[in-house]
């Protein structure tokens, strides 16, 4: 089998990083500071194991998208039984940003608590003065306790009766200890503003709520994105004025049809648009029906030589969680009405 060699990326084959091991930041994002890109991502161990927990947030530095050096664990997991983030939880989707205002890089992540499955739905945040860390560990939580999003459809009061929009009764139900956070991802506007999106409500709606001027926090102003559409794994940008995701269904580690979605403001309304893959992965002769066997992590913004943008996929392989591998496509935003991300092989980012 082909590997990776610097100067091009083979889509789906192993990724070598500059020690000749293969980049193990799965689930992951990147930002670019003072001109090095940063790659945070899930550290996977051999086996089913590798599915939780059992090391932390990895950490690969690179100048040019394609040369990865290993910096290391980012986010430990504990020791401490007690603690959030012991080992053995499920820690996904880590993402990080600076906060120019204060000088920290923030990490938000999805949080399982260990032994619990899937049903503690928490998002957890670490903060680092360095952007290899060590970041510490600040808590988690179910975000906006209390706070009804923007447009809702009902009153906080629970004394007043249900209204019958089936899309709402998980918002209502978890309205007083907060929103259930899964899959998500951050994002950083023009003005320095942050956001988290991320899966609520049984995985049913999408919740996109603004964060605190530190990064630190939710601040209980919140929309909610295609209720009742069942979206997962979301990945944000702005491009010409406007601003747009990918998403997934939700079908497990199973590979399903990419979604896309346009915006004139962060706050809506958000318009569906088809499928914007292209072409078909050889290694599995999966295309758009299964988004080449991959699953939406993150799109990147590529700054030099011109800017232009990148999906990030995730081949997962559950049953040797180490061995997932990593599909990042370039996004055409002018060849149709709507973005396309079209397969290629070999790729030069």
């Amino acid at each position: 089998m082909e590997t990776q060699r610097f100067g091009t990326f083979l889509n789906g084959e192993i990724w070598p990083d500059q020690q000749g091991v293969h980049i193990n930041a799965h689930g992951g994002g990147i930002l670019f500071h003072q001109g090095r890109y940063y790659w945070y991502g899930e550290h996977k161990v051999a086996g089913t194991a590798g599915n939780a927990a059992l090391v932390g947030v990895h950490v690969y530095s690179s100048p040019d998208l394609m040369a990865w050096k290993d910096e290391g664990i980012a986010l430990s997991v504990s020791e401490d039984p007690t603690s959030d983030i012991c080992k053995g939880c499920v820690l996904e989707r880590p993402k990080v940003l600076f906060n120019s205002r204060t000088g920290k890089f923030v990490l938000w992540f999805h949080l399982e608590l260990r032994g619990r499955g899937y049903e503690a739905a928490r998002c957890g945040v670490a903060v680092s003065d360095s952007p290899v860390g060590p970041f510490r560990f600040l808590g988690s939580l179910r975000p906006n306790a209390g706070a009804l999003p923007r447009a809702t459809h009902f009153s906080a009061n629970p004394d007043i009766e249900f209204d019958g929009h089936e899309q709402d009764y998980f918002l209502k139900r978890d309205l007083p200890g907060g929103q259930m956070a899964r899959d998500m991802s951050l994002f950083q506007d023009e003005d320095g503003t942050a956001y988290l999106i991320f899966a609520s409500e049984e995985n049913r709606t999408l919740h996109l709520s603004r964060l605190s001027d530190d990064y630190l926090a939710h601040t209980g102003d919140y929309v909610r994105i295609f209720p009742g559409r069942s979206n997962e794994a979301p990945a944000l940008c702005a491009v010409q004025g406007h601003y747009w995701m990918i998403t997934s269904g939700c079908t497990g580690w199973a590979p399903n049809p990419a979604r896309a979605a346009t915006a004139p403001s962060l706050t809506g309304p958000w318009t569906e648009l088809p499928n914007p893959c292209r072409g078909t992965n050889p290694a599995n002769g999966l295309g758009p029906e299964k988004t080449f066997g991959g699953q939406s992590t993150f799109i990147l913004r590529v700054e030099t030589p011109h800017p232009h943008y990148v999906a990030l996929f995730d081949l997962w392989r559950p049953d040797n969680a180490i061995d997932g591998r990593y599909i990042w496509l370039p996004i055409d935003f002018t060849s149709e009405s709507h973005p396309i991300v079209r397969w290629t092989d070999r790729q030069a980012i």
